[in-house]
This record gives C-alpha cells, structure tokens and sequence, in this order.
C-alpha cells in the first residue's frame, strides 16, 4: 500500500513538473514568436512631392524632405527604385521603407499601391506626408483617415488603394496667395521667414513618422497633434 501511494505521489510529482515545463515552453515560444512579429513588422512612409531640381524646395515637396529627414535618423539611404527612389532602414525593431514617388504630385497612388502589394504591407502600417493649404504654415495633423480635401496626390492614392482608411501627416503650407494663383503658390519656394523656420518643423515631423511607427496612431495623434 505504501508503495502504492508513493507511486501515486510520483505521478503527481512528474504530472505537475510536466505541466509546468510544458506552460513555460509555451510561454518562452510565445515570446519568441511575438518578437520574431515584431522584428519583422514592415511600415511603409510616403512623402508626396515633385521630381527635379526644379521642384526641391518647393511648398508641394515638402513630404518629400520630411521623409528625407526620417532616413537621416534612422541611417538609410534612398536608391532609385520602382515608380521613385526608396530607404530602407530599421527603427526600435521594425522595418521602415521610405518612398519618394518619381510619378509626380498627381500620381502618387501609383507607387504606394505597388509598394504596399510588393512588400505586404498592411493598410494601418502606411502613412502618407503631404502639404496642406487649410492649416497655417508648419502645422502638424495626423490623421487616420479622411477626404482628400482637395489635393490630387491624396485624390490619386485613394482611387489606386480604393479606401480614405489610410494616416495622412499634413504640413501646413497655408494659403497666403491671391485668387488664382494656387498652383504656382503650391509649386513656389518657401519665403524667407518660413525657410527659417522649416528645419524644426521638418525634425518635429520626421519625429512623428517615427512615432508612429513604434507608438501608433492613437498615441502619436496625442502627442504631436498640435505641436
């Protein structure tokens, strides 16, 4: 009988270790495949803009100089690429692309559809960076989704992604021109007091791209909207 109840014990003894080695295992390839997730969670950042030296410090390209920004902190370099030139880097674990499309303001939705089918990227790991003339110069707002509020390149990329489901962070051009003259205000340079001003703008977005990437939308919506 006392052998009997020993057995009994030992059983319980082996069914217990068993158990528990068994729920750590699991934990321990929980964790492992959660940080294998996280490690390859791809984000995929646009910044609409012109092609051309005739272009580069305009209002209309100012996405494209926040985007050139982000590559600066996460130290990645553009390559010409499909439908632009592209960065890929590495921020806090995650993949990070960065596309400056070579189709012009109008066509952007042409590169962010094949980019975002080429590398799989999710819909809610997409932000676009774009001008807006309704927000006074270097104005931030982030978004998670909306119109296009009048701009073609937001206009193209909800007719190619077939969704206004998409983060847009708008930089603040303002609208400081005379009836009519919208487009060479959109396509001009930046005045004298703004190109002061432009580089901590520019610091303060590339900042909230990188947010974004790491925090996500809700927070980063909270802590740089307005600032």
């Amino acid at each position: 009988t006392l052998f009997r109840s020993f057995q009994k014990k030992d059983k319980t003894i082996i069914l217990k270790s068993f158990t528990y080695f068994y729920f750590t295992k699991c934990k321990l390839l929980i964790w492992r495949i959660i940080i294998i997730l996280i490690k390859t969670m791809k984000y995929l950042i646009l910044g609409i803009g012109n092609k051309g030296e005739k272009y580069e410090n305009t209002r209309h390209n100012i996405g494209f100089k926040i985007v050139e920004r982000v590559a600066e902190k996460i130290e990645a370099k553009f390559s010409s690429a499909n439908y632009g030139w592209t960065a890929e880097g590495k921020y806090k674990g995650r993949k990070v692309i960065l596309l400056k499309p070579d189709t012009y303001v109008n066509l952007s939705g042409n590169a962010l559809k094949f980019w975002m089918q080429k590398e799989n990227i999710p819909l809610e790991n997409i932000l676009v960076v774009t001008d807006d003339l309704a927000l006074p110069f270097g104005a931030l707002r982030l978004k998670s989704k909306g119109s296009d509020a009048g701009h073609n390149g937001l206009k193209n990329i909800q007719e190619m992604i077939k969704t206004q489901n998409y983060a847009r962070l708008r930089f603040g051009i303002s609208s400081d021109f005379e009836k009519g003259r919208q487009i060479d205000y959109v396509i001009g340079e930046w005045s004298e007091e703004e190109k002061e001003k432009l580089p901590e703008r520019i610091d303060k977005f590339a900042d909230a791209c990188l947010s974004f990437v790491f925090a996500g939308i809700t927070n980063t919506m909270n802590t740089f909207n307005g600032k």
